[in-house]
């Protein structure tokens, strides 16, 4: 199958949507965590004039915000497909920033098991910069966990907020043993978010999945992962030598088994049957200085799936 390349350029502009629907713009679209010139970590952000809500939130999610024209007051939820740090390094600064310019306003944060420990571990150690305030004698301290709700999430949940219902898929992007306290206590989620006009699919991190591919059934636009598996692995070994062979060993194991590929890609859009394709969470080639790796990428997904693709950057919006 042939597919429809379109690079960054043609992304939707904010004007070219009414002040009524939403937009998903891709804030950091860096696979994995290793740091990049070229790419902020994983977040994004779906927005519509007097409503923000976060679709993970990745180191610098509050600043990439902000520059995707957005108002942080406006933020209305944020929600975590899994806890690994590139996903959720963001948060703190977010919730400081949401202290520091006394926002006061209900923020509901969802998430996988393990979202509700980690918040309540960060709204702790906000308490020291609360209690100072502005430091001046006779301010009232505010609480920066006032207002904040932790939802958690599994397979098969169904939210309604505001004029849109989010469904919820476990996925693969982990493999613990069946029956272990592991695979009772943690999750990795991916997202289909139903919107009036439209409805968009976001994978988070996953392998193959067939309850991923259920979720994306006729969805409008996927938003998925993406990894090169053979230039992450050259990269990681040459950016991290010093892992042991074990930890080497099991770091290959999860890049082999917990992404999706541009083959899995293809595959998945066809069977779902989706409108189109928008890839984000960039792992491989790019790292290792390969040129026009986004058009081999779209071209790869392309023998699979005759729909558009687009291969998006920072603050593109769909």
């Amino acid at each position: 199958m042939s597919s429809a390349l379109a690079r960054s350029g043609d992304a939707t502009t904010a004007t070219e949507r009414t002040e009524s629907s939403y937009e998903w713009v891709t804030l950091g679209t860096m696979g994995g965590p290793m740091p990049s010139a070229a790419r902020a970590e994983p977040a994004n952000l779906l927005v519509r004039n007097g409503s923000a809500h976060l679709v993970d939130v990745g180191d610098g999610a509050a600043t990439a915000m902000t520059v995707a024209g957005a108002d942080f007051q406006e933020l209305r939820s944020i929600w975590i497909s899994h806890i690994h740090f590139d996903h959720i390094g963001g948060l703190f600064g977010a919730l400081g920033l949401r202290l520091q310019t006394r926002g006061t306003g209900p923020l509901t944060i969802y998430g996988p098991p393990g979202t509700r420990a980690i918040v309540d571990g960060l709204i702790a150690a906000m308490q020291p910069s609360a209690r100072s305030g502005f430091g001046v004698p006779g301010e009232v301290p505010i609480d920066p966990g006032a207002s904040i709700t932790v939802v958690e999430l599994d397979d098969g949940d169904v939210v309604t907020l505001d004029d849109f219902t989010v469904r919820v898929a476990s996925n693969t992007h982990y493999s613990f043993l069946p029956g272990s306290a592991n695979e009772r206590d943690f999750r990795s989620l991916s997202f289909r978010f139903d919107l009036p006009q439209r409805s968009i699919v976001y994978t988070g991190d996953t392998g193959p999945s067939d309850k991923v591919t259920a979720l994306a059934q006729g969805a409008d636009m996927l938003v998925t992962e993406m990894i090169d598996v053979e230039a992450t692995i050259a990269n990681v070994r040459r950016r991290a030598p010093q892992l042991s062979p074990a930890e080497a060993a099991n770091m290959e194991r999860h890049l082999r088994e917990h992404h999706v590929t541009t083959a899995d890609i293809g595959m998945m859009a066809h069977a779902a049957g989706v409108g189109e394709v928008v890839v984000t969470h960039l792992a491989g080639g790019e790292a290792q200085g390969e040129r026009d790796a986004a058009a081999r990428y779209a071209r790869e997904i392309g023998n699979h799936y005759s729909g558009r693709v687009r291969v998006a950057n920072d603050q593109d919006r769909f």
